[in-house]
């Protein structure tokens, strides 16, 4: 660099690269992450020369504010052949910075990334989380890898499961950010899928808390088993009737552990699944801008414009294929939770009548049998509690199947 060149760099190294809201750029790589191609927006953005960007390894628009752990948990997304997006700040040839939104995918011989120019508010948090990253690395000589790991566990602080979580979520607020910015009516598809998100958070919760229900009312048939062991002679009415309602309820509760909540189930997963099929869906619509943008350009520069709109067409195919894929799961998980609960409103019949039966055995007691009516009447109340979940799971079940 000479110093001409030094010294524009020195006085733009504070000052923002113009990068519109309208527009989008991407890069195609080989593995190794040598550029391949670009877009002419890429280009004038980066402030170099199309030809200097060819064959030059994408670290070349690396900025220093940039935490390696970033970058360390982006290539270990790409390498294990999965899609990723994250904000980066960048570096132009003369120095000056701008911030874009990456998305980012496996293609044919390496990886194509797609920017959009991030204006939602979470880019003001991420700038905090990236410095107080970055100031760690360079404090305390913490490695890539456990930068990476750092940037993980304070996603999970700020409430996001995973970094897929988190890609998402930011994602659909950059891309609706934009809409407004630009005056454009806000991506209907992306708020169809959030109000699913929010749906299928709310099937996870009742769900979580009816496990505790059942978790909760173990101990209640033990007890009145007890009680009326010793006011009742051996194998009376209310002793066999209240291990009968012992072993349904277990039986109950396993089988709602086994069919719905049980590590075999992707159930767990729905929000996450929900989480891909924005994030996906964002991709595709960010790749066929990407297109749109490539028509625009005059193909006078040093790129295949004809073969880059063919790889952009088939890698946006694959994103809406893969978002199809994952909604169609979560309708099966949808439909199969509304199965589960109408099987166990039967067993709840059952459960019922014992009850009942109990009920009328203590009353046949007398006085000493009045002891039993109260862990009785809580069995009621239980019952009832978990008879509420069950219609609010499935109402939620089925309006998730609705909306997928």
């Amino acid at each position: 660099m000479s110093f001409e060149d030094r010294t524009l760099a020195l006085n733009s190294g504070g000052r923002e690269a113009p990068f519109a809201l309208d527009e989008v750029f991407f890069s195609r790589t080989d593995g190794r992450g040598v550029i391949q191609a670009g877009n002419a927006v890429f280009s004038r953005v980066a402030k170099y020369q199309m030809a200097e960007l060819l064959g030059a390894p994408h670290k070349l628009i690396r900025h220093p504010d940039m935490p390696r752990g970033v970058f360390q948990l982006f290539w270990d997304t790409l390498q294990r052949g999965e899609t990723i997006g994250a904000y980066v700040k960048n570096k132009a040839s003369d120095g000056s910075y701008y911030w874009v939104f990456a998305v980012a995918t496996p293609c044919d011989g390496g990886y194509l990334s797609a920017r959009i120019k991030p204006v939602s508010p979470l880019l003001k948090t991420i700038e905090g989380e990236y410095a107080r990253l970055r100031q760690a690395e360079n404090a305390e000589e913490v490695s890539p890898e456990e930068s990476a790991g750092l940037l993980l566990a304070r996603l999970q602080e700020l409430g996001f499961a995973t970094y897929n979580d988190f890609a998402g979520h930011a994602l659909a607020e950059e891309l609706l950010a934009r809409d407004a910015g630009l005056k454009l009516p806000a991506d209907a598809r992306i708020a169809e899928r959030r109000v699913m998100h929010s749906t299928a958070g709310k099937l996870v919760e009742e769900t979580e808390a009816l496990v505790q229900e059942f978790e909760s009312m173990r101990t209640i048939p033990h007890n009145l088993r007890v009680i009326a062991s010793r006011i009742e002679p051996a194998g009376g009415p209310v002793t066999v009737l209240s291990q009968n309602y012992s072993a349904m309820s277990r039986e109950m509760s396993n089988w709602f552990e086994a069919h719905v909540w049980g590590k075999n189930s992707n159930f767990r997963a729905i929000k996450g699944t929900v989480t891909a099929a924005i994030f996906v869906e964002g991709l595709a619509r960010i790749l066929t801008e990407c297109g749109h943008q490539l028509e625009q350009e005059d193909g006078s520069g040093a790129i295949d414009i004809t073969r880059e709109q063919s790889i952009l067409s088939e890698l946006t195919e694959v994103q809406f294929n893969k978002a199809g894929a994952s909604l169609k799961d979560v309708r099966f998980e949808a439909e199969r939770i509304q199965k589960a609960c109408l099987t166990l409103h039967r067993h709840f019949m059952a459960l019922t009548t014992t009850r009942v039966l109990c009920k009328i055995e203590c009353a046949r007691l007398g006085n000493v049998g009045e002891s039993l009516n109260s862990i009785i009447d809580e069995l009621g109340l239980f019952q009832d509690r978990i008879s509420a979940r069950l219609e609010k799971i499935s109402e939620l079940s089925a309006a998730l199947s609705e909306e997928g």
